[in-house]
């Protein structure tokens, strides 16, 4: 009987000198491939002529823009690119593992099973490097917004309360960093597993719910992702007193 292969953290499929490269980071690389192609398709071609596909992406963008400006009204358009990229970013790294061949197509090398391509947002790495991204994001538009005296929140010595609560400020930042990494990943790696269990013991038909459900869940950790960023900096841009 064929054996489930289940990693918690992504296989290298190569090594550049000391530095290897997962399945993970290269599904990673060829969904932003991806997005930068159908970006640059849509801004040449959206001028030119109104077909289905640009007709498609305006209405996807025009949605995300509304939503983007119900949450901060008068700097939605400075945010916007911040919020969109992390967006499609999250969403298209979360389906890619629903693809068929992911974590089925690999080799076999001297420490077990290593398939060749596995969901991007299943990967802790991935998603701690994307959280540490979004956190740098709203520190830099905090400091584009209010200046040097946007780190006064984190470090004021006016009295002991502000100091402490300063103190907690700062914890909280790197807080965001843990909370943004762990909940997509421990999302995102659950359904993985969860598909591959039951595709495992009822192949074909079977896993074809989860799937649709696995879709719905990539889409709703993709839009909670962005949208705590875009609130987190429409939040660090406001002065505080």
């Amino acid at each position: 009987m064929k054996e489930l292969h289940i990693s918690i953290s992504a296989q290298p499929i190569f090594s550049l000198g000391k530095y290897q490269f997962t399945n993970s980071m290269l599904v990673s690389l060829l969904v932003t491939l991806f997005l930068s192609l159908l970006a640059y398709k849509f801004y040449k071609t959206h001028q030119k002529k109104k077909n289905g596909f640009n007709l498609f992406l305006e209405t996807i963008i025009e949605s995300l823009y509304q939503f983007a400006q119900s949450i901060t009204p008068h700097q939605a358009g400075k945010f916007f690119p911040v919020f969109a990229s992390i967006f499609f970013f999250v969403m298209f790294a979360s389906w890619a593992g629903l693809l068929p061949g992911f974590e089925t197509i690999g080799y076999i090398s001297s420490i077990g099973y290593i398939p060749f391509l596995r969901g991007g947002t299943a990967d802790l790495n991935i998603t701690l490097g994307t959280a540490i991204f979004a956190v740098l994001s709203i520190q830099y538009f905090g400091y584009k917004s209010l200046g040097v005296k946007y780190f006064k929140k984190f470090i004021n010595f006016t009295n002991p309360i502000n100091f402490f609560v300063g103190f907690l400020e700062l914890i909280s930042e790197f807080a965001k960093i843990m909370s943004f990494s762990f909940r997509l990943f421990g999302n995102i790696f659950a359904g993985e597993v969860l598909l591959a269990v039951i595709a495992f013991l009822l192949p074909i038909i079977a896993p074809l719910p989860f799937v649709g459900l696995e879709l719905f869940v990539g889409f709703i950790q993709a839009l909670v992702f962005s949208t705590l960023t875009l609130v987190f900096i429409n939040i660090a841009t406001i002065s505080h007193h």
